[in-house]
């Protein structure tokens, strides 16, 4: 009885904690990317921070060690929380998203995972090749959270630079 008593629990504890997002899936092939990105575009407006556009797929190993990382590292989660509406963008063979990448200019051409910042009007600011953010075989710190410090709604405001 009490081995069963302990089996049930165990599958009532972990069994919902089972049904969240995970890494496996951080992409939605059947998502609408376009309306998607205008409501980060607008959340990110609201709040005074800018859209982090992680383009990638499910298949993709970096895609996931890069979510992982920041998710996993405070440094990083906090940087990102603070500054950005994170959004995935998907691409796969069910869903390139051809009309969303071609308005952001491209930026599967670096690869995969690429990562584009917008502001909160939606304007492009930057397109980041992730492999310059690498180290080993994942992400390097540092190097992350520098990319995210130099595009953060505070390091683009014209008042730190004395242009009104």
């Amino acid at each position: 009885m009490r081995t069963l008593s302990l089996f049930l629990f165990s599958v009532l504890f972990f069994l919902p904690n089972c049904s969240g997002q995970s890494t496996d899936q951080l992409y939605d092939p059947t998502a609408d990317a376009k309306a998607d990105i205008a409501k980060a575009v607008e959340k990110a407006a609201s709040e005074g921070k800018h859209v982090f556009l992680q383009i990638g797929g499910n298949w993709c190993k970096w895609c996931k060690l890069f979510d992982e990382k920041v998710r996993s590292n405070d440094t990083l989660r906090v940087a990102m929380e603070e500054n950005y509406v994170v959004y995935h963008v998907n691409y796969s063979k069910e869903n390139k998203n051809e009309e969303v990448l071609a308005s952001l200019g491209y930026p599967q051409r670096f690869g995969f995972p690429v990562f584009v910042i917008l502001d909160g009007k939606g304007n492009r600011l930057h397109t980041q090749n992730s492999a310059y953010l690498e180290q080993g075989q994942g992400h390097s710190t540092q190097k992350v959270l520098e990319f995210l410090n130099a595009w953060s709604p505070a390091a683009l405001d014209s008042k730190k630079y004395g242009n009104d």
